[in-house]
């Protein structure tokens, strides 16, 4: 039985489903292969990824394929409730409500996990954590699972080196589809959609710190760069921050870039980037945001600790006046802001990402009796079908190797 918050949003949900579906081509072409080959008959499918429009698309997905699937959020500010209601409404067992205390979110995890699941779909490792914990009994049915995000995958590999992985998995954020597309230009698209909506600010001429120079820190940067900022990057990676350098951004630790941002974006996975030294040395009205996982990388609690005042200015925008008179404005909570404040990736960029997701777990499935407990990096086969298919859906072509350049590329006698 779906736990969601209001039935009566589903037409809202609907249309924002309806919508999508017409721009994910690819995930259309693998819905018309599931429905006739049914990979997941008599499976259990549990998906916790950040509960919109996109991610609805692909529990109807992985329903036409045979499975009962059940599907939560991954974040308690990126749930949309007409959403929710709608996917519900379209026979997807549903457990989401925006908004919710830490308590509330971990049991909507934990009655989504309640079904037994067979697979999974993870966004940052809250099922794992459940499944490797509280919820250890849930997992006696279980194949393995993929992980959508850099911080989940960075906790899988921890949980396989120590020896606790409750079930094989797949790195999904390390897949050509997910890093190269989804992580640089969903990020640094959606990130700058939702500061700018959320804030009704000007880009250009401000300075922007992005923290971290990743992928998604790349897309970031990249986007700010192209608005008209001054961009600068702070790094711990020395190969990252000469990255960051050759493609024209300045680079310094955060010490430094904190006296002098306007607008700063998070994208690390780590925890304390930005904490209370430097919040001590910022700018009147400076904006701090993340665009990481999970709320730790902007310490919000030394911020509500220390403010004489905190109060919301706008819709998702908290300011925190400092005993100094200087007010710092935190948007989204500090969560993943451009789903806590707008609506997340675009709909062509999840396309190929769930796409990822939908065909590692067919292949788990396929490969239920040969799986060690361990992480699996996503198989070329599954990365190139999808550039294959979403090539041809935007009605480009690219050349083809022929046989003697083929056996050039791989042999030694030339």
């Amino acid at each position: 039985m779906s736990n969601i918050k209001d039935a009566s949003l589903a037409p809202s949900g609907r249309k924002k489903i309806e919508w999508v579906r017409s721009f994910m081509p690819a995930l259309t072409e693998i819905e018309k292969r599931f429905e006739k080959e049914q990979p997941f008959k008599g499976m259990r499918i549990a998906v916790s990824v950040h509960l919109e429009a996109k991610t609805a698309n692909l529990g109807l997905v992985l329903a036409k394929g045979g499975a009962e699937v059940y599907l939560t959020g991954c974040n308690p500010l990126s749930t949309q409730d007409d959403v929710a209601a709608a996917v519900a409404e379209m026979g997807v067992q549903t457990f989401g409500k925006y908004g919710v205390s830490p308590e509330e979110y971990e049991e909507l995890l934990v009655e989504t996990l309640a079904c037994h699941p067979h697979l999974i779909v993870d966004d940052g490792g809250d099922l794992i954590n459940l499944l490797g914990g509280r919820c250890k009994e849930y997992a006696d049915c279980l194949i393995g699972g993929c992980e959508e995000t850099t911080t989940g995958i960075h906790r899988l590999k921890a949980r396989e080196r120590e020896g606790i992985l409750p079930c094989p998995m797949m790195a999904v954020n390390d897949a050509k589809a997910k890093h190269y597309y989804d992580n640089k230009y969903g990020t640094g698209q959606s990130v700058w959609t939702a500061i700018m909506d959320t804030t009704n600010l000007i880009v250009a001429g401000k300075t922007v710190v992005i923290a971290g120079y990743g992928w998604c820190g790349k897309g970031a940067a990249m986007r700010a760069k192209g608005m008209g900022a001054n961009v600068i990057v702070t790094e711990i990676d020395p190969f990252k921050a000469l990255d960051a350098t050759m493609d024209g951004f300045s680079i310094m630790p955060m010490d430094e870039a904190a006296k002098l941002g306007d607008i700063f974006v998070t994208v690390t996975g780590c925890k304390d980037v930005i904490t209370g030294k430097h919040f001590k040395v910022m700018k009147d009205q400076a904006i701090l945001t993340n665009a990481g996982h999970f709320d730790c990388e902007v310490d919000v609690a030394w911020l509500r600790d220390h403010a004489v005042k905190a109060e919301e200015r706008r819709k998702n925008i908290i300011g925190y006046t400092l005993p100094d008179g200087r007010t710092l404005n935190v948007l989204g909570e500090g969560r993943l802001v451009n789903l806590a404040c707008g609506m997340g990736h675009p709909a062509e960029i999840m396309d190929m990402s769930f796409a990822v997701q939908a065909l590692s777990l067919r292949w788990l499935a396929a490969h239920k009796d040969s799986l060690e407990m361990k992480v699996y990096n996503v198989p070329d086969e599954i990365d190139d079908e999808i550039g294959w298919c979403k090539l041809a859906a935007m009605g480009l072509k690219i050349d083809v190797l022929t046989e003697e350049q083929k056996a050039y590329l791989s042999g030694w006698e030339a």
